[in-house]
């Protein structure tokens, strides 16, 4: 595959996470970069229902109720059964 060069500079905060990130996988800093890039760029532009939600400010709106529904087992009892 024939490859073009190119120069970025980044914060450094973001080239220590690079460095790590090359450390703990064996790949090269410029193959950690080339998979982020290609992540980022074939990821769909379309928004999620989470960011739709979260931008309209849904997320975390309610905050009356309880906090543990999605872990406390007691609210599963029944949860998938045909009544």
């Amino acid at each position: 595959m024939a490859s073009q060069r190119i120069s970025v500079r980044v914060p450094r905060g973001i080239a220590r996470r690079i460095k790590e990130r090359s450390r703990a996988t064996g790949l090269r800093e410029s193959d950690v970069v080339r998979e982020a890039l290609e992540k980022h760029l074939s990821n769909n532009d379309e928004p999620t229902a989470f960011d739709r939600a979260s931008e309209a400010g849904l997320i975390g709106c309610v905050r009356s109720r309880r906090k543990d529904l999605s872990t406390n087992k007691k609210y599963f009892k029944g949860f998938g059964k045909d009544k």
